[in-house]
C-alpha cells in the first residue's frame, strides 16, 4: 500500500511541474518552491518595490540583514513579499535567502533552556530582534542570536507556520 501512495504521489509531482524537481528553478525565473514561505534578507540594503520590476517606485528601502519575510507570489525574478509589519511589496529574488530567520513580537519575551515553560529561563529578548532559527517543532522554536540559544514559543515569532517544522 505504500509503494501505490508513494507512486500516486511522485505521478501528481510530476504532472504538477514536468523535468523539475522540488525547488527547481523555471525558465521564468519562478520556482517550484511552495508559495507562501519564508525568506530572509539577504543583504543590509534591500529595495521594497510597488510593482515586479525596477520601473516600479520604491516604497521601502531594508537596511536589516536576516529580516523574515513571507513570499506570497512570485512573478518572474521577482517575488512579492511581506514583512512584520504586513506592509506588502515586490523584491527581486537576488535580495533574498532561504536561511530561516525570526522576528520577535510585540513584547520582550522569555526564552528557555529547553521547550518547556517550567524550564529554566535562558534569557528574555527584546520585541524586534532577527533570530536565526534552528529547530521548530509542534508549538516551540529554538532560536539563536549573538552567540545564545533558547526555545521560544513559535506564536511569539513572525517566519514560521503553525505546526510548520523546520530543522531536526
Amino acid at each position: 500500500m505504500r509503494t501505490i501512495r508513494l507512486s500516486l504521489l511522485a505521478a501528481l509531482l510530476t504532472a504538477a511541474a514536468p523535468g523539475l524537481a522540488a525547488g527547481e528553478e523555471r525558465a521564468d525565473g519562478t520556482t517550484t518552491l511552495p508559495v507562501p514561505r519564508f525568506v530572509s534578507l539577504k543583504s543590509n540594503s534591500a529595495m521594497m518595490r510597488s510593482g515586479p520590476e525596477e520601473r516600479f517606485p520604491i516604497l521601502w528601502e531594508y537596511k536589516r540583514r536576516g529580516l523574515p519575510l513571507e513570499i506570497i507570489k512570485e512573478y518572474k525574478i521577482w517575488r512579492q513579499v511581506r514583512d512584520p509589519d504586513g506592509t506588502i511589496g515586490w523584491m527581486n529574488k537576488s535580495l533574498l535567502t532561504g536561511v530561516r530567520t525570526g522576528f520577535v513580537r510585540d513584547s520582550v519575551r522569555t526564552l528557555y533552556v529547553a521547550p518547556d515553560l517550567q524550564s529554566r529561563v535562558a534569557w528574555r529578548i527584546e520585541p524586534g530582534t532577527v533570530v536565526t532559527i534552528t529547530l521548530c517543532e509542534n508549538m516551540w522554536c529554538r532560536v539563536s542570536n549573538d552567540g545564545r540559544s533558547g526555545y521560544i514559543l513559535r506564536n511569539q515569532l513572525f517566519g514560521t507556520y503553525p505546526n510548520e517544522v523546520i530543522g531536526g
